[in-house]
């Protein structure tokens, strides 16, 4: 068993994947349109028919107070794994990505902790 999709609730899925895919890096793989909204997934370019993200559409009424709790308790919705956590703070940084949380090692684990810009709290982490 291995994981094939997962899912990250956005405000603008438009908005989504321009930041999922040209700041984060992602790639884009479905783009279907299904009424009003999308399925609409981006992948590692390193692994393309590895794990799917779902830019999933916000608009069900559990999701608002849920993400709201997430990110108010600095909590991530998401992890993605990095080579180097510092370099890609500064690259992001670089770009005008708004971090909550500066690179943090705890132990073996380096993390850091960025806005996604729609509505979420997204951690990088890399293991030495």
């Amino acid at each position: 068993m291995r994981i094939h999709l997962t899912s990250v609730f956005v405000d603008d899925q438009e908005k989504a994947l321009r930041f999922y895919t040209g700041v984060l890096g992602f790639v884009k793989k479905n783009d279907i349109p299904m009424g009003a909204d999308r399925w609409l997934t981006v992948v590692s370019p390193e692994d393309p028919d590895g794990t799917e993200l779902l830019l999933e559409p916000s608009g069900h009424p559990a999701v608002q107070p849920y993400r709201t709790a997430l990110v108010q308790d600095g909590i991530p919705a998401a992890s993605f794994a990095v080579d180097d956590v510092r370099a890609e703070f500064d690259r992001l940084r670089g770009l005008g990505v708004r971090f909550t949380q500066d690179p943090l090692e705890m132990g073996p684990v380096t993390t850091a902790v960025l806005d996604d810009t729609c509505g979420n709290l997204i951690q990088i982490a890399h293991s030495k």
